[in-house]
């Protein structure tokens, strides 16, 4: 089998090993610039309606459910531009799988929040007597729709980025 002087491990384990983490650094950079859009896209929706002479402003900081996607999305955003300077032969790459399972739930769980929210606005709740706001300010509406959609796609590749570090941290080493 060939193998480098510099490394006893043979060269298609090596070629292996940059392989994933080329792949572990494409994710992460997708997943910053995801959870980057997703919030430049929510907190830049706002829209002012005027209903019976009453006018009202609906911004993403009304709404604690909207400000908790921009802040899971920002901490999901933030660990992936710091992990990007770790290496994965450090002894903190062991932290940062670990990590990876948190932050690919935190997104998640602010899309779920967000999208029930969001059906409220949509649908409103005749039970509690709330209105649906989506007829009078429609922007607003599909600002924070597209904003799910691209957190939903982050969401998707940290799940991604999850299983191929599990796949590192349990592949079978011969």
């Amino acid at each position: 089998m060939i193998t480098s002087r510099s490394d006893h491990r043979p060269l298609k384990a090596r070629e292996d090993s940059m392989a994933k983490a080329k792949i572990s650094l494409v994710l992460r950079l997708l997943a910053v610039g995801s959870t980057a859009a997703a919030i430049g896209i929510m907190v830049t929706s706002h829209a002012t309606a005027k209903v019976l002479n009453l006018s009202f402003d609906a911004r993403y900081n009304n709404t604690p459910a909207f400000v908790y996607f921009v802040v899971a999305e920002a901490v999901a955003g933030g660990y992936s531009l710091v992990s990007l300077f770790l290496s994965s032969k450090s002894l903190f790459w062991r932290a940062v799988m670990m990590m990876d399972v948190v932050i690919a739930m935190l997104p998640s769980s602010s899309i779920f929040a967000t999208v029930a929210i969001g059906r409220v606005g949509k649908k409103g709740n005749n039970h509690a007597g709330w209105l649906p706001i989506c007829g009078q300010v429609p922007k607003f509406c599909d600002r924070v729709i597209g904003a799910l959609i691209v957190g939903f796609v982050a969401a998707a590749i940290y799940l991604v980025l999850l299983l191929c570090s599990l796949h590192s941290l349990f592949a079978l080493k011969p």
